[in-house]
């Protein structure tokens, strides 16, 4: 009986390390698939501030919690099980779906530029025109459907980084790469919009009055450029979606340019290459983005405008 104790003892002592070793496995991938995706978690944190815009403050962290559960349910209920299925039976997909999706943030941003261009303020116009409650509505769904695309992306550069483990091991790192991501950028989302707030809490104190009313007075500004950087980050993100999706499909030459000139702008500047590099490519994907973006607009506005005549 000693001995078979003995024999237990040692299988439990086993699978406890095997158990541990799974855990660092995971605890590695997570981290490395959460490390290549930080680009599109900065573009995703950037974007989600404005759909706060015109709403009372009381309603901005409610309103910011729901679009963190409507995301977490589009990494977990939706991305998720679908990036496994792709992976197991269509990986050819994954490179056409994103860049659909791509195609879409292109157009979402293109048209808010367009609307900027011509003297439109969709938002306040929209917010004299709505009701609180169908507002926040709205302006929730329109950021979970946003956040679907920017997810997308960033499961999926997960899931890169990840094909070659097991499915079980896949899904386990997908989910807390989304947990993680989610919990992050929408902590930094809420302390974001309530930092005015905090800063009329600080300037009542008056060892910390002048913070308080820098805070306070900062805010719109910083609202203001979170919402340009948001719009210019959809368009960005979009176009450089493309852009790699046609060098996977076969058709390098855009990626191949691009590349090429962000080298040539690193070499100009070896004390901030890495930087510049990055710029390049940036602004050559918002290009790219707002060129097909630009294109999407005026075909989306006839469909509706046929559509409403059909009616």
């Amino acid at each position: 009986m000693a001995s078979g104790l003995v024999a237990l003892l040692d299988d439990i002592a086993g699978l406890t390390k095997l158990a541990a070793a799974s855990l660092d496995d995971v605890g590695a991938a997570a981290g490395k698939a959460g490390t290549k995706a930080v680009g599109v978690v900065v573009d995703d944190a950037a974007v989600t501030p404005r759909y706060v815009t015109g709403l009372t403050p009381d309603r901005e962290l409610p309103i910011i919690a729901r679009i963190a559960v409507g995301s977490l349910r589009n990494k977990l209920l939706i991305l998720l099980p679908a990036a496994l299925l792709l992976s197991a039976f269509a990986p050819w997909a994954v490179t056409p779906l994103l860049m659909l999706g791509g195609a879409f943030l292109c157009f979402e941003g293109a048209e808010k530029v367009i609307e900027a261009l011509g003297g439109h303020h969709p938002v306040e116009e929209h917010v004299a025109a709505t009701d609180p409650a169908t507002l926040e509505k709205e302006q929730i769904s329109g950021a979970i459907r946003t956040d679907l695309i920017l997810s997308a992306e960033i499961m999926a550069i997960a899931l890169a980084e990840v094909s070659s483990q097991t499915i079980p091991m896949q899904a386990i790192v997908l989910a807390a790469v989304g947990v993680a991501i989610t919990a992050g950028v929408y902590g930094v989302v809420g302390l974001i919009v309530k930092m005015d707030d905090i800063g009329l809490h600080l300037a009542r104190k008056p060892a910390t009055r002048t913070l308080g009313c820098a805070l306070v007075k900062g805010m719109p500004v910083v609202m203001r450029w979170l919402s340009i950087i948001g719009t210019a980050a959809m368009i960005w993100v979009g176009g450089g979606i493309l852009v790699h999706g046609l060098e996977v499909l076969g058709l390098p030459a855009p990626a191949h340019f691009l590349h090429h000139l962000s080298e040539a702008a690193a070499h100009a500047a070896p004390a901030i290459g890495g930087i510049v590099g990055w710029l390049v490519t940036a602004f050559g994907s918002g290009i790219a983005g707002l060129a097909v973006g630009g294109a999407i607009v005026p075909i989306v506005h006839l469909a509706g405008k046929l559509r409403g005549k059909g009616h």
